[in-house]
C-alpha cells in the first residue's frame, strides 16, 4: 500500500492546514491524547496557538525559532534538518497561548496530549538531550529521548526521536502498548516520517494477533501513522537513504511510565542482539 489514506496511515498533504503541512487533533484522529501540528514559518512570520486543554512540546525540524507566552520566553537554536544533528525544545503547559515566529523561516513540530493539569513551562537545550543505541546488527537504530519519563516537565506527554541508518530496521522486535498490564501502560502513538535524500522511502507495520488491524505501508516524508492500539514495528529505511521518525505518544494512566509488551514470537531477538555488536555507522551524529 502506497500513497492511498486509511484510518491509520496519512500521508503527506492528507492533513495540511493552509501552509502548514500538518494538523492532527486527537478528534481528527479519532482517540483521546495526542495530536501533532507540523508548522511552516516563512522569514518573519509568527503563529498564534492556543493550547485548551492541550500540553506541547516545540521541536524544530529545520530552522530556529522563537516562542513566546504571556509569561515566559524561549529561543530555540534549532537545526538544519533532521538529519544534521540534535535540537533543542520546549514544553509549554496546559492552557498556555503561544507565538511561534522564526527570524529565518523553518519547519517546527508541535507535538502534543491533552493535559489533567497545567505544570510549568520548560527549556531543554540539545547538549541535555540523552541519546541512546538501541538493538543490534541491522536492527540498530539511534534513539534521541527529548521528552521520556525521566525528563521533567509534561503531565501525560512523551517524545522521542528515532534515526535508522539505510538498510537498517528499527521499532523491531514488533512491541505494543495498548493495555494496562504487568510491565505494559495503555498509551496512544503517533510516528511522523522524513526521509533522507531525493526519492527516499521506507516502510512500516502494525499489526493486530487477530488481524483486524494488519497494515504494511509505504512511508516517505510527511507522511503519519497512527497506533491506536495492537503491535508495531518493524520501521525499515531503503538503502541509500536514512529513515527519521518522531514518536508522541499519551495514555490515561497517571504518570508517563512507557512499558512495552513484546510479540511473543520475536521476544528471542533481544537475548540474540546481546552478543551481536551494534551498527559501526551510529551514532550518525
Amino acid at each position: 500500500m502506497a500513497g492511498d489514506a486509511t484510518s491509520l496511515f496519512r500521508p503527506a498533504g492528507s492533513l495540511a492546514d493552509g501552509a502548514d503541512p500538518i494538523r492532527l487533533t486527537p478528534e481528527e484522529a479519532g482517540w483521546d491524547w495526542c495530536g501533532l501540528a507540523v508548522i511552516e514559518l516563512v522569514a518573519g512570520q509568527r503563529r498564534r496557538i492556543e493550547l485548551g486543554e492541550a500540553e506541547a512540546a516545540v521541536v524544530p525540524l529545520g530552522g530556529s525559532c522563537h516562542v513566546e507566552t504571556p509569561d515566559s520566553a524561549f529561543e530555540l537554536e534549532g537545526r538544519t534538518n533532521v538529519f544534521s544533528g540534535l535540537t533543542d525544545l520546549c514544553f509549554l503547559p496546559r492552557g498556555s497561548t503561544m507565538t511561534i515566529s522564526s527570524s529565518g523561516g523553518g519547519r517546527f513540530c508541535v507535538a502534543t496530549s491533552r493535559a489533567t493539569k497545567a505544570t510549568e513551562p520548560r527549556y531543554y537545550p540539545a547538549s541535555g538531550v540523552r541519546v541512546d543505541l538501541r538493538g543490534a546488527g541491522q536492527a540498530t537504530r539511534q534513539i534521541h529521548n527529548l521528552l521520556t519519563a525521566d525528563v521533567p516537565g509534561p503531565d501525560k506527554l512523551l517524545v522521542v526521536e528515532v534515526l535508522t541508518p539505510s538498510g537498517n530496521w528499527s521499532s523491531y522486535p514488533p512491541h505494543k502498548h495498548d493495555e494496562l498490564a504487568e510491565g505494559e501502560t495503555p498509551l496512544e502513538e503517533i510516528y511522523y516520517f522524513e526521509i533522507d535524500g531525493p526519492g527516499g522511502f521506507g516502510f512500516h507495520r502494525t499489526y493486530t494477533l487477530d488481524s483486524e488491524i494488519d497494515e504494511t505501508v509505504t512511508v516517505r516524508s510527511g507522511d503519519l501513522f497512527l497506533v491506536p492500539r495492537g503491535y508495531h514495528g518493524p520501521c525499515v529505511a531503503a538503502p541509500g537513504h536514512h529513515m527519521y521518525y518522531l514518536n508522541v505518544m499519551a495514555g490515561p494512566q497517571p504518570g508517563r511510565d512507557w512499558l512495552i509488551c513484546t510479540d511473543p514470537a520475536y521476544e528471542w531477538l533481544w537475548q540474540a542482539w546481546e552478543t551481536e555488536p551494534t551498527d559501526p555507522r551510529l551514532p550518525l551524529y
